[in-house]
């Protein structure tokens, strides 16, 4: 057992302090993971880890999702129409990858087996 001798003096509990720079992120602003840059943001300047949203491409985004979901388009007609609506490029895969991440895979998102005869 230790005694009193031994033992290590307590720390002084120290004032809290600010944090040194605190900086507030806009609404909507997403903090940069990797060196792609995702479909409807863009770098800005004033906040260098971040990215700043573009709502028109994030609405029409969104619409393509949602005709995707509703099986009225494919991937491909997805795709061609958000590049056509705001004139930035897409990739099927990239496209495929960003609904499967929001609402799951097709499978799980339909609750059985594509209806296809190619999969049957």
């Amino acid at each position: 057992m230790l005694n009193n001798q031994n033992e290590l003096p307590k720390k002084q509990e120290s004032i809290e302090r600010p944090p040194k720079q605190m900086r507030l992120v806009p609404d909507g602003y997403i903090r940069r993971a990797t060196s792609t840059i995702p479909f409807g943001y863009e770098l800005d300047e004033n906040t260098p880890n971040y990215l700043k949203p573009i709502e028109e491409e994030l609405d029409a985004l969104s619409f393509a999702e949602s005709m995707i979901l509703n099986e009225e388009c494919s991937l491909q007609e997805a795709c061609d129409w958000l590049e056509y609506k705001t004139g930035r490029k897409i990739s099927k895969p990239g496209l495929k990858k960003h609904v499967d991440k929001k609402y799951g895979q097709r499978e799980e998102r339909l609750g059985s087996q594509s209806s296809s005869l190619l999969a049957r």
